[in-house]
């Protein structure tokens, strides 16, 4: 069941991500007033390993304790189960990050219910705030290259990310009802990520609105997700010297939001069946054979491309995926709609 508060909960604001179970029955929607009062809706822990935006709002909240926030705020904390075992997910939980559209469980029920409640309390943006595991820069995404999603975006960060898939996740059920955002702030209690987070939060507290004018040419660099990679059930992998059927790069994420050239070397097979990577495009369409090439067992890009979230974590990896790809866009500024740049 969905846990309703008007108010923040005794004890919130010191503790630890691992002991929020203590605190909170499960997930949790906590609306604060503030001097305007169509709210900024933020999301945390939608993921239980990922706690950056739990420490980000803790510093946020610190800093208005005793005053008026400048906006009303309704903050989502998800999967408090997860997070009391520091982990994405527990076995028997879908990923509370790919639930937010479709039905089929009571977790999806209760997603359904904070976006009707932030619909009906005209919601002014949207925040959702997560870490990854691999080396990457912290950056924004969005759901929609429309400029208010894209100014909301860049006050986070010059880095961009526009995608689509996978299904199901917050920011795009989100983006029906207001500019919507998903802040990528490095690992998990990264200090530098944390305050971050912080400051763009404070930043959109104080907006009077989202600009809707078109973001100026030079202020974000825009990338486009293309492809999603998954290493295939049954098969096993590991990074470095391994006996496994995929033998990763020992360092693999090094290469994260690197613009690869064709032939980069992702790692080799050490099986004698035939063993390949899953990737999947925006069309849920299997494009393995379009971006890597498997001659004398090792793995390489066939084409130009960047991946993002490239991890060393095979639980995470067997969870979610090993990575996306990635294609620079340029946008088309006067349209608001994006084309492939050279």
């Amino acid at each position: 069941m969905l846990n309703v508060a008007e108010h923040l909960p005794a004890g919130l604001l010191e503790a630890e991500a691992r002991q929020l179970h203590e605190i909170l029955p499960g997930p949790t929607l906590i609306h604060l007033p503030g001097r305007r009062s169509a709210p900024l809706f933020v999301s945390i822990l939608l993921h239980g390993n990922e706690y950056s935006g739990l420490l980000a709002i803790q510093a946020l909240l610190r800093h208005h304790a005793g005053r008026e926030l400048p906006r009303a705020l309704s903050l989502f904390i998800g999967n408090v189960a997860a997070a009391r075992y520091g982990l994405r997910r527990l076995d028997h939980q879908p990923d509370y990050n790919r639930i937010w559209e479709g039905e089929g469980t009571p977790e999806h029920e209760i997603m359904q219910q904070v976006v009707r409640s932030m619909a009906h309390r005209e919601v002014f943006a949207s925040v959702d705030i997560h870490n990854n595991t691999g080396q990457n820069p912290r950056y924004a995404c969005v759901n929609r290259l429309e400029h208010g999603f894209l100014h909301l975006a860049a006050l986070f960060s010059r880095t961009v990310v526009y995608f689509t898939r996978p299904a199901g996740v917050q920011s795009a059920a989100f983006a029906r009802l207001c500019p919507a955002v998903t802040l990528e702030c490095g690992r998990p209690g990264d200090p530098q990520g944390v305050a971050h987070a912080h400051n763009f939060l404070e930043s959109v507290l104080r907006l009077n609105a989202v600009p809707r004018h078109p973001v100026a040419r030079g202020d974000i660099d825009l990338f486009h997700t293309v492809a999603q990679v998954k290493i295939p059930p049954g098969i096993s992998f590991g990074f470095g010297r391994t006996a496994t059927d995929i033998q990763f790069e020992e360092d693999l994420d090094r290469l994260n939001f690197c613009e690869l050239p064709p032939a980069t070397r992702f790692g080799r097979i050490n099986s004698p069946r035939p063993v390949r990577l899953e990737v999947r495009d925006e069309a849920d369409r299997e494009v393995n054979e379009s971006f890597f090439s498997y001659d004398n067992d090792e793995i390489r890009t066939r084409v130009p491309v960047m991946p993002s979230m490239l991890t060393l974590d095979s639980q995470v990896i067997r969870q979610d995926c090993l990575c996306y790809l990635m294609e620079r866009l340029e946008l088309n500024q006067e349209l608001g709609q994006e084309r492939t740049g050279a």
